[in-house]
């Protein structure tokens, strides 16, 4: 059974930091690469960052570029995204998604919530 468990969100202050971690079961980490995604309230779900399957390849939406950092751990099949310098738009449901040609797979989303 394939499950993405996401954890880590919470409330934080602005200009505070969060790491997110993703654990991946039940299909081969390693062939995937991983993203996460993010839906503010009443918007739109939306691409934070990929990482190739290997790690050696990262992408990043303009506005997290310098502040998100993506990452990942195929030895605990576990993909990461570092948040610093948090706003209060970066407000919203992440979630992570694993692709690999046709197969793609979610988490149930983590609510990060930035707030004074």
């Amino acid at each position: 059974q394939v499950q993405l468990a996401e954890s880590g969100g919470g409330l934080v202050q602005p200009g505070g930091s969060l790491r997110l971690s993703c654990a991946a079961s039940g299909f081969t980490f390693s062939w995937y690469a991983m993203s996460w995604y993010r839906q503010p309230p009443g918007k739109e779900r939306v691409l934070v960052a990929s990482i190739s399957s290997d790690g050696a390849w990262t992408n990043y939406a303009d506005s997290m570029k310098g502040r998100f950092t993506i990452s990942r751990d195929n030895s605990k099949n576990t993909v990461y995204l570092q948040m610093n310098d948090l706003k209060p738009e970066d407000t919203a449901v992440y979630f992570c998604n694993a692709q690999s040609g046709l197969l793609n797979y979610w988490g149930q989303g983590n609510q990060v919530t930035v707030s004074s």
